[in-house]
């Protein structure tokens, strides 16, 4: 039975807030307002919005009772309880994300964003720890995009039990729950939910993809039992429309997911892998040097842009080269970068890196160099690219919005001051 909740109250209030790869099968003819196959997806993320991230809004954790032992949104209700986590949670949705910064995004050229959102945004079953509320917004930024010619991907961000342990599932927990117990028929019920509104014709001019899974760390996971709730999950948009259904790869090459809601695979139409891209979450990449990180983004593309068989989308990356960004490997772990994530080596100080203002004019040129070579891989051997994160308190290396306004990333956007970075 569903928790019955303050929905309808709370969405009264928001109303008011106002490179294809050669053996890739063409998408079929669509109604869909992107032209998929001839436009690359140049967007950004809208991190930390509906799904906290505590090293995107490091305030909101910091300004808490750190004896409580709050890291995620599930800890948050948990621990303060359903009305005190609203009440620092509608602040947040109200002014994290507003129409400025659609028009900002659109403004600098990009032409979609991927919205990550938990399924607790939907539905609760009852005694499930989370907070209700952020549904409404979806909405909000469906309006936003007409007004400003944005294109939207929903992500489904967080499922039942978490599927894969990060905070950013919502829930940071040792081993992935998802999978156990109903928590796979909870998200497929969910997931219908979403695509009953958001795949309908309608929504088509805004809505040109849903994500049903991101992350999913198959490695933890039933293999089979994904690829079962991607089928289920791909059939229940099918029954609405031909909006394109993104699947997250799950950790491993796109290529490992051909046959699959392929044409070949009883002529599933109009799926695209989204595909992650960073080089700070292991010692070994941290310790690299910058023409180190760049030569490793030529180096890659044939690994995850090669041989599939589906459009492949690089869903999220980063200018970052540390993982020096505060709470980015959780709210109390450490860095590698400077020695201080459990186990790992001293590379570098972390004091000089997520405030631009202490940049030197070397890094600052090795950074715009870093991401000018991801965008010439992405754009050269994929669909395109979502940067990963619009904006963040104070990561100013994951900072699209800061990077913008300081001549980091290209304006416009394809605007290189460095010849080809990728020779071969």
């Amino acid at each position: 039975m569903l928790l019955k909740n303050t929905l309808a109250a709370i969405v009264s209030a928001a109303a008011v807030v106002a490179a294809l790869p050669a053996t890739a099968q063409p998408l079929s003819k669509r109604s869909v307002s992107f032209n998929w196959g001839s436009e690359k997806v140049r967007g950004l993320n809208i991190g930390g919005w509906l799904l906290l991230e505590p090293w995107i809004t490091p305030s909101i954790f910091q300004g808490l009772n750190q004896s409580l032992g709050i890291v995620d949104e599930f800890t948050l209700t948990q621990q303060l309880g359903t009305e005190a986590a609203y009440n620092i949670l509608k602040p947040h949705w109200d002014s994290w994300c507003t129409f400025a910064d659609f028009q900002k995004i659109a403004n600098a050229g990009f032409n979609t964003v991927r919205i990550p959102v938990g399924y607790w945004a939907y539905a609760l079953e009852d005694g499930e720890t989370y907070t209700q509320g952020a549904a409404p917004y979806i909405d909000a930024a469906v309006d936003w995009a007409r007004g400003t010619g944005l294109k939207i991907w929903i992500d489904l961000h967080g499922a039942p039990g978490s599927q894969n342990g990060f905070d950013n599932s919502g829930h940071r927990i040792s081993t992935p729950g998802w999978q156990q117990g109903d928590t796979v028929a909870q998200t497929l019920s969910i997931l219908n939910t979403i695509t009953a509104k958001y795949a309908q014709p309608s929504y088509q001019d805004v809505i040109v993809a849903i994500e049903l899974l991101n992350e999913p760390l198959s490695s933890e996971l039933n293999l089979d039992t994904l690829k079962q709730y991607y089928r289920d999950g791909y059939d229940q948009v099918r029954a609405i429309s031909d909006t394109p259904v993104m699947l997250h790869d799950g950790f491993v090459s796109p290529s490992t997911w051909n046959g699959f809601l392929s044409v070949s695979d009883n002529n599933s139409q109009n799926v695209a892998v989204d595909h992650h891209e960073y080089q700070v979450f292991t010692d070994a990449l941290v310790a690299l040097v910058p023409w180190q990180h760049r030569q490793l983004v030529c180096n890659n593309a044939p690994t995850y842009a090669s041989g599939a068989d589906k459009w492949v989308v690089v869903g999220e990356w980063t200018a970052a080269m540390t993982d020096c960004a505060p709470a980015l490997n959780g709210y109390g772990i450490g860095a590698r970068y400077d020695g201080t994530y459990p186990g790992s080596s001293y590379v570098g100080t972390c004091a000089d890196k997520s405030n631009i203002a202490m940049w030197n004019e070397t890094f600052k040129g090795d950074m715009r160099g870093y991401i000018e070579a991801q965008l010439e891989v992405f754009e050269s051997h994929t669909q395109g690219w979502v940067f990963w994160n619009f904006k963040t308190e104070s990561a100013h290396e994951w900072d699209a919005f800061v990077l913008l306004d300081n001549g980091l990333f290209p304006q416009p956007l394809g605007s290189y001051e460095f010849s080809a970075i990728c020779t071969s």
